[in-house]
């Protein structure tokens, strides 16, 4: 019996000290960014990834889990092969000419007609003094033009998507912050928070697993790096069995970790994906996409 408490004491000590190690790595990381402008933060979290796979380019991130799990990697090349969004892209297609109730069409809302530009969202709106998303962008077109708003998870909604994402394949992403603007910077800030913070009944952040655990496996998953995130989307999600959002995929995480979850399009998510987008600014567009 002694001996099994002196191991177990070990054990005890070996566990705490792990978990410390762990915190104060989190811990650096955030003290170094809660002080830094949005490309210190950049530079920094590039730097930190590129010490953990000096093998990646900064492209190779715009595939997301498969960059860095050659075994999930072959299983996704060959989805692709006859990839299951491809009936979204192209009723996105239809529906992106179709004429709204005035007679005129999404084209007429965007820059370049709506063409290659779903890299360079979200965007920080001067007027409004909010970040303004993609799909945000879409239901503001048609109430401009006298169409009902769509529901950020109808088919309709993700099928625009997928299209203008697939017209921008390939762009980097480009979002701006306006560095003078305190409004823009706070909502960076907001969003940047938002990831560090530890949530839920599990303790957990967004920062817990992608950046703390980068790489390491979470039950049978490995945990992917956080540059990209926001680029492959609306994504056919094999666990879903259907195209899905981004902001679909956060409050999934936060149900995860039995945190309070938000709706889509809320000010939360907004931000986050502001944050995540900007700091992932150069990774090519992939979506839509495919992922487990």
């Amino acid at each position: 019996m002694k001996l099994n408490r002196s191991f177990n004491t070990q054990q005890s000590k070996q566990y705490i000290s792990y978990c410390y190690k762990l915190f104060c790595i989190l811990l650096i990381i955030f003290s170094a960014l809660s002080s830094a402008s949005p490309l210190q933060d950049q530079t920094q979290l590039r730097r930190y990834y590129q010490e953990h796979f000096p093998n990646l380019t900064l492209k190779d991130y715009s595939n997301g889990i498969y960059a860095i799990d050659p075994v999930a990697r072959q299983s996704w090349q060959a989805i692709e092969e006859f990839p299951p969004y491809e009936n979204a892209i192209e009723q996105g297609e239809r529906l992106f000419a179709a004429a709204l109730p005035d007679g005129k069409q999404y084209a007429d809302c965007f820059d370049n007609k709506g063409m290659g530009i779903a890299n360079t969202y979200p965007r920080w709106d001067t007027a409004k003094q909010i970040v303004v998303t993609l799909a945000a962008a879409i239901n503001e077109c048609r109430a401009h033009h006298h169409a009902d708003e769509l529901a950020y998870n109808q088919a309709d909604m993700l099928n625009v998507l997928a299209y203008m994402a697939y017209t921008s394949r390939g762009k980097p992403i480009n979002v701006v912050v306006p560095e003078k603007d305190e409004n823009a910077l706070q909502a960076y800030e907001q969003g940047k928070a938002f990831y560090y913070q530890r949530q839920g009944q599990l303790n957990f952040a967004c920062a817990t697993c992608h950046i703390q655990n980068v790489g390491k496996k979470l039950r049978a998953e490995i945990l992917s790096p956080s540059l990209g995130h926001t680029n492959n989307w609306p994504t056919y999600r094999l666990k879903w069995g259907e195209m899905g959002s981004l902001h679909r995929r956060f409050a999934e995480c936060l149900a995860n970790i039995q945190a309070k979850a938000y709706p889509e399009q809320s000010v939360e998510f907004r931000n986050l994906e502001y944050f995540l987008s900007y700091t992932s600014n150069g990774v090519p567009i992939s979506g839509p996409s495919v992922r487990k």
